[in-house]
């Protein structure tokens, strides 16, 4: 291109990125009050983020094309330092032009302090790096870590930087517990963890459901052919005063403490199960009051059946079988099905019907947020059970949310007690801290580093904790801010200037429950608006939800678990949940960002040496 049709072109583009910058700081002018209120150190950041929203409302697609044809920067990655990237491709253009464009405005970070303030951010709320990677790992803690010292231990050893405890699970003392066991491993080891305590928030989920019955199904285990290879152990205890099972053996059947008594090895168990069917099981051995049998038969063994203890053919016992445990079934919904939501705790039971298959009672549930009777209305859409099941609001009376099944699989939806429900267009005017929340946090606050605040919804949430923490004495934790709804996102850039009013902070991406919140096939892209926000405010990103879920749960990895680990590498931490093997996953993942490190720094390729390139 000649020189002077390129020089048009350096022309042309100026007044575009000029008024992006004046855009950018115009907006930061109409957040002087909030900037006041921010923490001196931090108010660099909340300017980044107020130039960055600047920029972002306008659509610079075709100026970034242009740019990069010239071999400019193209403004791809100035998240963490937005006006000092305009001012540089505006300086270029300048000196291109031979055009005086005035002085540039100062710039509240530059390309180097930008990034390091990030880091610092990072290192202050999570804890310093690891030897081999900067993204930090959290686990979370299952119940067990309170009674297993060498299970925390050999996590550390692994590689976890930040011990996760749920407060919806579990209680103080075992969460006193596993806090323990973890300063005692780092004694150990020698290595140093950060520990999270997440408060379970407003409770949003089905509620429990009606027993079908009692029951008690005994399976022999079977080859493809169907052929026993292993015999169903039983414990028959007495009813009276049970006693435990050897461990292995998980079925348990109390009956009367005569009959027992009376049994010895080698003796029969004779019954009619539920199905009709004459079946037996043979005992084997006497441990205190208790037998074990086994059996090579599948029974259906109902509640106070009857059952004979026969020796040598002859009856020399009887006895009665029970209390056996309650069988709850799911309910079962299709499209075009009505579903009622009740306000009352009354467990929930499946549609009844008339002779001829007309419903006469629809199917109905509890809701246990009593706070979306007062808000949800008719039109709005309801997800459950992690987007299984879907449905739009008819009616809602203050005491039942009447709801028409819109989606379920093509077998249907089957419905279980305690799944989430999702209200995505619903707005709540209710607080993220229950009150449970308040009564767990003055559990916490002496034993952690940060708290993470779930399902809040707008600034006022944070300033709620902040107030509660500093009555407690816990002013300097952390705070993680669990983005998992919709109305969280939509409000994240003044939840995250609300939140720099008292760093430290980071923010977590729930993305199971925000993947129903916004749309499965939203999720890519709210996930990456997080991650730029996050970036400009210099707030640190916990990635979450199923990261490697099926290696931590099975032992291996998909692919597609494979590529979602790698992608965990653009945050500054990457979540795991618990599994049997989630001291292999946190060693496994922690050498794929080990490895990541060399070649990505948030969005930008790092171009080391490649081996391949020799092209031998």
């Amino acid at each position: 291109m000649p020189v002077q049709s390129n020089t048009r072109v350096f022309e042309r583009l100026i007044p575009s990125l000029m008024l992006l910058r004046d855009e950018a700081l115009r907006l930061e002018q109409s957040f002087d009050e909030e900037l006041a209120q921010i923490e001196p150190v931090f108010r660099a950041s909340a300017r980044n983020l107020l130039h960055y929203m600047g920029v972002r409302r306008h659509d610079i697609r075709n100026l970034q094309r242009d740019l990069a044809s010239l071999g400019l920067s193209s403004l791809g990655v100035l998240e963490a330092h937005v006006l000092a990237s305009l001012n540089a491709v505006l300086g270029v253009l300048g000196q291109l032009t031979h055009r005086e464009l005035g002085p540039a405005p100062d710039a509240p970070v530059d390309f180097r302090t930008g990034p390091l303030l990030l880091r610092d951010h990072t290192r202050t709320l999570l804890g310093p790096e690891s030897n081999n990677r900067q993204v930090r790992i959290m686990v979370t803690m299952p119940s067990e870590a309170a009674t297993n010292p060498q299970l925390v231990r050999d996590l550390l050893m692994a590689g976890m930087d930040i011990m996760r405890i749920n407060c919806a699970h579990d209680g103080p003392e075992a969460w006193r517990a596993m806090v323990d066991n973890l300063r005692r491993a780092e004694r150990e080891v020698g290595r140093s963890c950060r520990i999270q305590a997440d408060l379970g928030g407003p409770k949003l989920r089905t509620g429990p459901l009606e027993a079908a019955g009692r029951l008690l199904k005994i399976r022999p285990k079977r080859d493809y052919l169907a052929r026993v290879q292993s015999p169903a152990l039983v414990w028959l205890t007495p009813s009276d005063a049970p006693e435990a099972a050897p461990e292995g053996v998980s079925l348990i059947m109390p009956v009367d403490s005569a009959l027992l008594e009376a049994a010895q090895a080698g003796d029969e168990i004779r019954l009619v199960d539920g199905r009709g069917r004459n079946r037996h099981l043979r005992i084997i051995s006497r441990q205190g009051d208790s037998h074990l049998v086994e059996t090579d038969q599948v029974i259906y063994v109902l509640d106070r059946t009857q059952i004979d203890l026969v020796r040598d053919q002859a009856i020399i016992a009887n006895g009665v079988i029970g209390p056996l445990p309650e069988v709850v079934l799911p309910l079962t919904l299709f499209p075009n099905d009505t579903l009622l939501l009740t306000r009352d705790p009354e467990p929930g039971r499946d549609a009844e019907q008339d002779e001829s298959g007309a419903v006469i009672a629809p199917t109905q549930i509890h809701c246990t947020l009593a706070a979306a009777f007062e808000s949800v209305r008719p039109g709005e859409h309801v997800w459950l059970d992690d987007g299984k099941i879907g449905g739009l609001v008819k009616a809602n009376d203050g005491k039942i949310i009447t709801v028409q099944i819109t989606y379920t699989g093509p077998n249907g939806g089957r419905l279980r007690s305690e799944k989430g429900i999702n209200f995505p267009d619903t707005h709540f005017e209710m607080s993220a801290l229950t009150d449970k929340d308040i009564v767990d946090l003055g559990e916490v606050v002496g034993l952690v580093d940060m708290v993470a605040l779930s399902f809040l919804r707008g600034p006022e949430d944070i300033l709620l904790l902040e107030d509660h923490l500093h009555r407690l004495g816990g002013g300097h934790l952390g705070i993680v801010l669990k983005i998992e709804n919709r109305q969280a996102f939509e409000n994240l850039p003044r939840i995250l200037l609300a939140s720099l009013r008292s760093p430290p902070v980071g923010v977590m991406v729930a993305r199971g429950d925000l993947a129903v919140e916004v749309g499965f096939e939203r999720l890519s892209e709210v996930q990456e608006e997080i991650l730029w926000l996050c970036e400009a405010a210099h707030v640190p990103v916990i990635w979450a939800t199923q990261i490697l879920e099926g290696m931590a749960k099975k032992g291996a990895p998909s692919r597609a678990e494979v590529s979602d680990a790698v992608m965990s590498s653009r945050a500054e931490c990457a979540m795991l949940n618990k599994g049997p093997y989630i001291t292999e996953t946190v060693q496994f993942l922690s050498g794929i960002l080990s490895r990541m490190d060399t070649h990505q720094d948030k969005r930008k390729a790092m171009l080391r040496r490649l081996s391949i390139a020799e092209m031998k």
